[in-house]
C-alpha cells in the first residue's frame, strides 16, 4: 500500500466484539478486493468487551487495518475525529461498526464524489429501512428540529455511510460531542457541496444499539440549539488582495 492511499475508511467501535470480524471481511470483499488502494481505521472507543482483543488478532492478517484506542468512552464524534486525524487517504469514508451500513456502497459513493466534483456524498437509508411507527415519528421530529433550528434539509443525517474529501473531513469540529449528527449541515455552512444518495440498510444481528429514544431524541434536540449558536457565529472571510502601487 502506498504512503497515501486513495481511500481511508474510519469506523468507531464500542462493544462490537461479534461484529468486527465480519465487518473487516466485508470491507475486504467490497473495497480491497476491488483494487481500491484503501486503509481501514477502527477506533476502539473504550470497549469493555473483547472488541479490541479480536481486532488486534485480526490485524496480523490484514496489513491495511489500523487500530486506535480510547482508554475510555468518549463518544462517536470524538472517535471519528481520532480516526480522521490519523487518516492518510485523499478521500475519507465513515461507517458504523454494527454492520447496518453496507461497505459495498462505498466504491460507488467515492466514484460519484470524484465524477460529480462535489465535496460530500451522504448516504440515505430511507428506502431500505423498515422502522417501527415510533422510530419513524422520532426521526421525523429530529428532521423537523434540524430543519427549523439549523436549516438542515438533509433527509438522513443519522446515516453514517458517507464519503468526503480529506480536506473537508479534517476540518469537521468533531471535538464537540454529538457533532457527528450535523456533518452534512456543517459541510454546507463551510461552503461544501453535498449530495445524498440511496444506500443499503441492514438490521443489527449482534450486539446492542447505543442509542435509544432519550439519548438519541432529547440529546439531539439539545445539540440542535448548540449547533444553531455555533453556526450563527461562523464566519468565512473573502479576502481581496491589493497590489501596492508603484511610485516613481
Amino acid at each position: 500500500m502506498q504512503d497515501r492511499p486513495t481511500l481511508s475508511i474510519v469506523i468507531a467501535a464500542l462493544n462490537e466484539q461479534d461484529n468486527v470480524a465480519p465487518l473487516i471481511e466485508q470491507v475486504r470483499q467490497a473495497v480491497i478486493d476491488r483494487d481500491i488502494d484503501a486503509e481501514l481505521i477502527i477506533v476502539d472507543d473504550g470497549s469493555t468487551d473483547q472488541t479490541l482483543a479480536r481486532l488486534t488478532a485480526l490485524q496480523a492478517d490484514h496489513t491495511w487495518l489500523r487500530l486506535l484506542q480510547h482508554e475510555r468512552n468518549l463518544g462517536q464524534s470524538a472517535a471519528w475525529r481520532t480516526g480522521i486525524a490519523a487518516a492518510r487517504g485523499s478521500y475519507i469514508a465513515t461507517l458504523d461498526a454494527d454492520l447496518q451500513n453496507d461497505p459495498a456502497d462505498l466504491p460507488e459513493m467515492m466514484h460519484m464524489l470524484i465524477d460529480s466534483e462535489v465535496d460530500l456524498v451522504q448516504g440515505n437509508r430511507k428506502a431500505s429501512r423498515k422502522d417501527s411507527v415510533i422510530r419513524k415519528f422520532s426521526s421525523w421530529v429530529g428532521r423537523t428540529a434540524r430543519r427549523c433550528l439549523v436549516s438542515d434539509h438533509t433527509i438522513d443525517t443519522g446515516c453514517s455511510a458517507r464519503v468526503m474529501g480529506a480536506g473537508l473531513a479534517k476540518q469537521l469540529p468533531l471535538q464537540y460531542e454529538g457533532m457527528h449528527r450535523f456533518i452534512p449541515a456543517y459541510a454546507r455552512i463551510a461552503g461544501a457541496e453535498v449530495i445524498e444518495v440511496p444506500v443499503n440498510h441492514r438490521p443489527r444481528t449482534a450486539g446492542t444499539t447505543k442509542y435509544g429514544m432519550w439519548n438519541r431524541g432529547l440529546s439531539g434536540l439539545v445539540d440542535c440549539f448548540a449547533v444553531r449558536w455555533m453556526f450563527s457565529r461562523y464566519r468565512v472571510a473573502t479576502v481581496r488582495k491589493h497590489r501596492t502601487p508603484d511610485f516613481e
